[in-house]
């Protein structure tokens, strides 16, 4: 990984947009701190697509789709998107501070989500019942198609009973992933990857796969590696370090600095690099 300063001149000059995780890379201890929110803010400012991508369920990402500067929210591992209508009833834009109205969008029809919840608890409680100390997420509640177990947010799991959390859910069919701070779980093809490609398409009716030189991802964890291995620019805020010896696929470049903080200086560097671009053109 080579410092997100040391990137060569010119080379973000053509990016279109940014996707990122959140938790750990947008945010610290928790919550989006305001070096973060504004660099969001500074980035659609310019005319940069924002979408973050994460493992958090629809019910938790609903208030910050809302208020932040992005185009969408990608949520639960790319099964679910929510989409804000920029626009008030009377057709102008509505200003920075305004709650916005959301529409939401879903990869899996009506039918199949129901059968699955029902399926994913099943898998959840069993998964309570004998891994000891293994507890449902707290955000469980706003979860619509997965599930997830908390293993660094307000609990401690060894690396032991993680890896037995990810292989009871592997066991039962389901695909299962770690982030920073839970364990996902979910029945479906999608996930960070598949969904990324699918909200670009949705949303802006462009194909991501064609284009991965003109985008860059942001995230911080082992349920990043399969964006750091398609994405040409593939940057780690410098959290990243607790999980290097678990990823098979690194980012490409790495922030000075953790969580929110690392994610403003990628967005200042990107930022730069396309003014420098302007000018010389």
């Amino acid at each position: 990984m080579k410092p997100v300063h040391d990137l060569p001149r010119g080379a973000w000059a053509q990016v279109a947009g940014v996707l990122t995780d959140i938790d750990d890379t947008l945010t610290t201890d928790g919550a989006i701190t305001p070096d973060a929110l504004e660099a969001l803010a500074q980035l659609k400012a310019a005319g940069l697509h924002v979408i973050p991508i994460t493992g958090r369920p629809v019910g938790w990402s609903e208030p910050f789709a809302r208020v932040w500067s992005v185009d969408a929210i990608v949520a639960e591992n790319g099964a679910v998107a929510l989409i804000p209508d920029d626009l008030n009833k009377n057709g102008l834009q509505r200003p920075p501070h305004e709650r916005k109205q959301l529409s939401k969008i879903y990869q899996q029809a009506a039918a199949t989500r129901a059968a699955n919840f029902s399926r994913m608890q099943c898998v959840l409680a069993q998964i309570e019942a004998t891994v000891p100390g293994a507890r449902r997420a707290q955000d469980s509640a706003g979860r619509e198609c997965d599930i997830a177990i908390d293993h660094s947010e307000f609990t401690q799991l060894p690396q032991a009973d993680i890896d037995r959390c990810v292989a009871l859910m592997r066991a039962a069919g389901m695909n299962a992933t770690v982030s920073s701070i839970h364990v996902n779980g979910w029945y479906g093809a999608h996930d960070k990857w598949q969904g990324a490609q699918w909200i670009v398409r949705e949303l802006l009716g462009r194909e991501l796969a064609a284009e991965l030189d003109r985008w860059v991802y942001v995230g911080d964890s082992t349920n990043d590696q399969r964006m750091f291995e398609h994405f040409t620019h593939s940057v780690g805020v410098a959290n990243i370090a607790r999980f290097v010896p678990q990823l098979d696929h690194l980012p490409r470049y790495i922030t000075p600095s953790a969580r929110g903080a690392g994610f403003a200086e990628l967005a200042r560097c990107l930022l730069a690099a396309r003014a420098g671009s302007t000018r010389r053109a």
